[in-house]
């Protein structure tokens, strides 16, 4: 390995650490910051439609996790396609064993528990119907963009494996 291939190769592993952890931190914030919109959005007895703003901070927090977990696993293959690095070759090939503890990097089920919550301001102030099906349908294509953001990210791994492998060619 050449000394710019080493530098490389080290610039991308810090990558990899530091981007994980701002996953995580991105995550916790979002979900505070989410939480105390909330809690006004339903303390203030506000229009139903005002549930939309706590909805737009989930999104966007779901949205900065789902970028970051992306570039982490891109990086990844990345450096096992032209590093041949030999964590990312074996993290991809052991998988999750059968009986382990599952672990979902995008926090799905937190984030879809979120915007079932995020609906309380509308039970606060007796919405009407059109408010249930605006604001409620709003809610539901976020929690659509979850589930099939999450069934992509499973799929990553060997779509991104296969396209540097092309291109390594």
């Amino acid at each position: 390995m050449t000394g710019r291939d080493q530098e490389e190769y080290t610039a991308l592993r810090a990558t990899i650490r530091e981007r994980g952890t701002a996953r995580v931190l991105v995550f916790a914030a979002g979900l505070a910051i989410w939480a105390a919109l909330v809690i006004a959005t339903t303390a203030l007895a506000l229009a139903p439609v005002a549930a939309i703003v706590p909805l737009v901070a989930l999104v966007a927090t779901f949205e900065a996790v789902l970028a970051l977990h992306v570039g982490v696993e891109r990086i990844g293959r990345y450096l096992l396609a032209f590093h041949n690095d030999e964590w990312e070759r074996v993290a991809g090939a052991f998988g999750r064993p059968a009986r382990a503890i599952a672990v979902d990097p995008l926090f799905s089920v937190p984030f879809l528990v979120a915007t079932l919550v995020n609906l309380t301001p509308l039970l606060a102030v007796d919405a009407i119907p059109q408010e249930w099906i605006f604001v409620g349908g709003a809610h539901a294509l976020f929690a659509v963009r979850v589930v099939v953001a999450r069934a992509a990210a499973m799929r990553q791994r060997d779509v991104d494996t296969e396209r540097f492998n092309q291109l390594r060619r």
